[in-house]
């Protein structure tokens, strides 16, 4: 297959679609540290409540996107919350994401924090999952201070 151009209106220039696969490294900063270090060595997530607004942040921010304050009081928030939604998904993320196709990706209030948490589910029945139902975190075995120390969050039990 031969590359091909698109001509960008009546700019003369041509633009080259393309996919670019690039594994990159970036810090993730003192927060994110923190964050991925208690997930790693304590199986325990942690926010971060802004001074003016009072919202905990989950993950943890070092800035309040409302009022822009500075945050530096950290909260110990629950393992376990809310599922606020969630959706199937039906296509693979080579290199980025672990589950095969269909799983589950919901976003979950964790108790004390204020926002929610972006996470994959699992232990899920697609006739029982609903949003409303109680989620609760399993941690992996083998953790190396990431996202995904996080397995995914499963239906708790009763």
């Amino acid at each position: 297959m031969g590359v091909t151009s698109v001509e960008l209106g009546n700019t003369g220039t041509l633009a080259y679609p393309s996919r670019i696969k690039l594994p990159c490294t970036w810090h993730v900063g003192k927060t994110g540290s923190r964050f991925y270090k208690e997930l790693k060595d304590s199986c325990q997530i942690w926010g971060t409540k802004c001074p003016q607004c009072e919202l905990v942040y989950v993950p943890p921010k070092a800035t309040c996107p409302r009022c822009f304050s500075d945050i530096k009081e950290w909260v110990k928030v629950g393992t376990a919350g809310t599922l606020l939604t969630y959706t199937e998904v039906n296509y693979a993320v080579p290199g980025i994401q672990p589950q095969k196709p269909p799983y589950f990706l919901g976003i979950i209030k964790l108790d004390g924090a204020s926002t929610g948490f972006v996470h994959m589910l699992g232990e899920v029945n697609m006739t029982e999952i609903k949003v409303g139902m109680r989620m609760q975190a399993e941690f992996r075995e083998k953790r190396e201070g990431t996202y995904l120390d996080i397995k995914y969050f499963r239906p708790a039990k009763p």
